[in-house]
């Protein structure tokens, strides 16, 4: 298909901002390599999509799938029930919207739209941004040819006889180019921080973290005297007012903010001399981007616990501490800022020269991790697939696939 044919395609992303903030990324770098193309996602009413789609300007359809469970038989019973109602919703939708391509960017909400695009015989990619696959993506893999991976696949079991192919995770087109050396003054002034501060931003993800928020609100406390030190803490709204009160009553609030928003993620990354993060698949690729170092503390119940596998993959390169949830307090957050130091060789460069990267880039001297250029290395796979014929398959033989 020509890029400048009129395109529709469909993205399947929800849950989780790890899955729909590399979808939106992707449907921003359709728009601009196909103007005027019609670009739509496929998701569910449980999660951030139903807020952040919207806002970002795109329509989003919407499956009654449920997440995937083990612990409940009832739930496992019903499975099939919900998969096919949500195949069937997202068939209908393809076809009426005449759908070119699909994009599946991972999690349970995306894998219906996957299905139904085997069903049609439309082309489709399933793009899989963690260290270790989700069993969305390990599912949806067996209907699709075509799969694109955000780390360095050390395993490619899951994905075998598939044209695999690695090219990072994609990110805002804000972030693509950002130089964070040149970025980082006008930062430093937007949070206020004098040059002789260390900056700490503390972000537990898109609704925050309450183990990370009290680390930080007491060391904050134990830190209090100091004056070479500046926390920013991101915390829900109804943590806020505790918070802010445990500050008060330890004097932490000398050295320390709660907000509830960071509006410019671009100017925190560059104005921070260390954040304090989970361990997303979008925030690995941010925090290789913009080397910022980091204290990892992956969320303990994400799925194949990847969120650990993708923290030790970037502690690799020397720019991040990990900590596990379960030992996080004061003294190990405190333990593990002094350890951050040695990492801000990488500070504001992307990757450092000779760093290694968990993109596979940034060894070469000079080098950007594949980050920077995987929403529109995503794009550009969509539209060389568009228009091209697929393998089908009946509704029956995908529950047999499926019941594997």
């Amino acid at each position: 298909m020509s890029h400048s044919t009129l395109l529709r395609v469909v993205i399947g992303a929800g849950g989780t901002g790890g899955h729909i903030y590399p979808g939106l990324a992707t449907a921003d770098a359709l728009c601009r390599l196909s103007p005027g193309a019609r670009v739509s996602f496929s998701g569910t009413a449980r999660g951030l999509e139903t807020t952040l789609v919207p806002a970002a300007g795109y329509d989003l359809d919407l499956v009654p799938m449920k997440p995937f469970a083990r612990c409940s038989d009832a739930h496992l019973a019903a499975f099939p029930l919900h998969l096919g109602r949500s195949v069937a919703r997202a068939a209908a939708h393809l076809r009426r919207e005449r759908v070119d391509v699909v994009v599946g960017m991972g999690g349970y909400a995306s894998v219906p739209v996957v299905l139904a695009a085997r069903i049609l015989g439309i082309p489709a990619i399933v793009h899989e941004s963690n260290a270790v696959p989700g069993r969305a993506n390990v599912l949806a893999a067996r209907f699709v040819r075509s799969i694109a991976t955000g780390f360095d696949p050390r395993d490619a079991r899951w994905c075998r006889g598939r044209d695999v192919r690695h090219i990072g995770i994609p990110v805002a087109h804000a972030l693509e180019s950002v130089d964070a050396t040149s970025l980082r003054p006008r930062a430093r002034r937007a949070f206020d921080v004098s040059a002789d501060q260390n900056l700490f931003i503390v972000s537990g993800g898109s609704l925050g973290a309450s183990r990370l928020n009290r680390a930080a609100v007491e060391l904050a406390g134990r830190w209090a005297a100091r004056d070479d030190v500046r926390f920013v803490i991101k915390a829900r709204p109804d943590d806020r007012a505790e918070l802010e009160a445990t500050l008060a009553r330890s004097g932490g609030s000398r050295i320390a903010s709660i907000v509830a928003h960071i509006d410019d993620m671009d100017l925190a990354y560059a104005a921070a001399d260390a954040m304090v993060l989970r361990a997303g698949s979008a925030t690995i690729a941010e925090l290789e981007l913009l080397g910022t170092p980091a204290v990892l503390v992956p969320y303990p119940h994400a799925p194949g616990d990847h969120q650990t596998h993708n923290a030790r993959a970037l502690a690799e390169t020397g720019r991040a501490v990990v900590v596990a949830d379960r030992d996080l307090d004061a003294p190990a957050l405190a333990a593990s800022l002094d350890a951050l130091p040695a990492a801000s060789s990488a500070r504001g460069a992307g990757s450092a020269p000779g760093a290694g990267s968990v993109s596979g880039a940034g060894s070469v001297s000079g080098a950007r991790p594949l980050h920077a250029t995987a929403a529109e290395s995503l794009a550009r796979w969509a539209l060389d697939l568009a228009g091209r014929p697929a393998e089908t398959a009946p509704f029956h033989a995908l529950q047999k696939a499926v019941a594997r």
